[in-house]
């Protein structure tokens, strides 16, 4: 096992009714600025109990941040925080309002002027406005950990950053919430989670048992869980399941002391940078095709992944590794959600556009550094559906 740090200092608060909590865990006095993102908080009964549980509390609201959040709408939102002298933000929605959120809060104490520097990591995030999150769709586990993720449309990039002063001070986490979530976001949702946890697990073996079955549980209870709330939306303890699991999948608990991948990430922002795919659907794409490209090198943790997540134990070794490929994808595909650039829109020059970028950035991806923009163009070749 590795050497690492463990820090994590975000309060949980999960379960029925707990939106109720917010006037006990803002301080009083303070002036929040509310963070959302298209108003289907305002349809389905969230702003309501939060207005209600702030009753008292000076209130300015900041709505419209995107699904993949822009970074020309956070400069308005962190514009508005300073002008209305806010002291404290509060999330409500998705990983991508979080995300946003976390940009904003680090943009008010920011040092530079050229705020996207905070994004590029070419600027130190320094400081923050405090922050809490009211979450609406478990997927990015942002509720609970120090990162975020920015879009700019100008280039057409998608960058992102992390920092210990951009933590949520508290999530309040009620699984009652994510009831009225449209069937897509769901299983973007899922995905995304599941994935989080193959970008920290299947990589290396360095002896992390722990960490490993913690991993491997996620893993299982998204593979369950997640086809049952498909069928029955309005399962409460599977959504509580599903909101857990998103949450432990990217708090930094199975990724202390391991090795990490995240190629399968990386590749993915550009396909929504370029295309706007929703970013879940994204890594669908690109991790079996980096589970097929990196066979050799991820190879004994792909068998340990098949006979442990998917009870596949007879078959030669590539009998195995195929198998549990072909599980994978299937698993998505059940969710309605396609593992092929074809099936989501992307044109079939995506493929070499792709890998364009990473060629002129020199960037060398994955837990041995190996994937090369020459790579992304054959991993995404493998994916292609055309």
């Amino acid at each position: 096992m590795n050497n690492f740090t463990f820090y994590n200092p975000t309060r949980i608060e999960f379960g029925k009714g707990t939106i109720a909590k917010l006037g006990k865990l803002i301080p009083s006095g303070s002036r929040i600025m509310l963070t959302y993102g298209g108003g289907s908080i305002k349809r389905n009964g969230v702003y309501d109990q939060v207005i209600k549980a702030l009753e008292g509390y000076e209130i300015i609201e900041f709505g419209g941040i995107e699904a993949n959040p822009q970074f020309e709408t956070c400069k308005l939102g962190i514009a508005l925080a300073l002008k209305g002298d806010v002291d404290f933000l509060l999330a409500i929605g998705g990983g991508s309002v979080l995300d946003g959120t976390k940009f904003i809060a680090a943009g008010m104490k920011a040092d530079s002027d050229d705020l996207w520097k905070l994004v590029t990591r070419e600027v130190p995030i320094k400081d923050a406005v405090p922050l809490g999150c009211v979450l609406t769709l478990p997927a990015t586990g942002s509720e609970m950990n120090p990162n975020f993720v920015i879009s700019r449309r100008e280039t057409k990039e998608k960058k992102g950053n992390a920092s210990p002063k951009i933590f949520p001070v508290f999530s309040i986490l009620d699984p009652e919430t994510t009831m009225s979530l449209p069937g897509r976001q769901t299983a973007n949702g899922v995905v995304d989670s599941f994935i989080h946890v193959m970008e920290q697990y299947l990589t290396v073996n360095i002896n992390t048992p722990i960490q490993d079955r913690q991993a491997e549980g996620v893993l299982l209870t998204l593979i369950e869980e997640g086809p049952k709330v498909m069928k029955n939306p309005n399962d409460y303890e599977a959504r509580a399941n599903i909101m857990w699991s998103s949450t432990m999948a990217l708090n930094g608990l199975i990724g202390a002391g391991v090795v990490h991948d995240w190629s399968s990430h990386v590749i993915g922002h550009q396909l929504t940078a370029l295309y706007g795919v929703d970013h879940g659907r994204t890594l669908a794409i690109v991790l079996p095709g980096v589970m097929e490209h990196q066979r050799e090198a991820k190879g004994e943790r792909i068998l340990q992944y098949a006979r442990r997540v998917w009870g596949i134990t007879a078959g030669t070794r590539e009998e195995i590794i195929n198998l549990a490929i072909e599980r994978t994808v299937e698993f998505f595909e059940s969710l309605g959600v396609s593992t092929t650039l074809k099936g989501n829109g992307c044109p079939e020059e995506a493929v070499s556009l792709v890998g364009k970028r990473f060629r002129g950035e020199g960037m060398k991806l994955g837990e041995h550094g190996a994937i090369d923009g020459k790579a992304v163009e054959e991993i995404l070749s493998l994916r292609s559906g055309y």
